[in-house]
């Protein structure tokens, strides 16, 4: 495996990681989540809004492009899967509203135009029914730093 890479062998694991990552982010911070469906962004996201301590339950709609979620910090759940390409990204101004919160994105290689320089992506991949892999991408020195810290908290499993 790659220096970035974790392994998550099941949801709960999926979920506990993101609960890690979440109480290392600040305002502005960025992170993207890129799989397959059923890769486990959406546990992934949950876990952020858990170690946010976000009250309502995080969930994935195709149908909602935006949810805001209420926390220790503001979370800002972009799921992208259903746009037909950049420039309806770009009418979200994505970053400039997620300014005073955390910004998680969904399907981000829908609209890669209109991704902010600087951030965290987290490809998630299936090794079999229950594990996953991910591999951390990060993009400029906050998100290296983010990266290196969640390596140190041992993983997912």
């Amino acid at each position: 495996m790659s220096p970035n890479t974790l392994v998550s062998d099941s949801p709960a694991a999926t979920r506990r990681l993101g609960r890690g990552l979440a109480r290392l982010l600040r305002p502005g911070d960025v992170i993207l989540l890129q799989g397959d469906l059923g890769a486990g962004k959406t546990c992934l996201a949950q876990g952020l809004g858990m170690g946010l301590r976000v009250r309502e339950p995080v969930k994935s709609s195709a149908f909602v492009l935006v949810s805001e979620y209420e926390g220790r910090l503001r979370m800002y759940l972009a799921d992208l899967y259903r746009l037909s390409g950049a420039s309806e990204a770009a009418d979200l101004a994505l970053e400039e509203n997620a300014s005073d919160g955390v910004l998680v994105v969904e399907w981000p290689d829908r609209a890669w135009s209109e991704m902010p320089e600087e951030r965290l992506l987290m490809r998630l991949e299936w090794m079999g029914e229950r594990s996953r892999r991910l591999t951390l991408e990060p993009r400029g020195e906050r998100y290296g730093e983010l990266a290196q810290r969640l390596m140190e908290l041992g993983g997912a499993s």
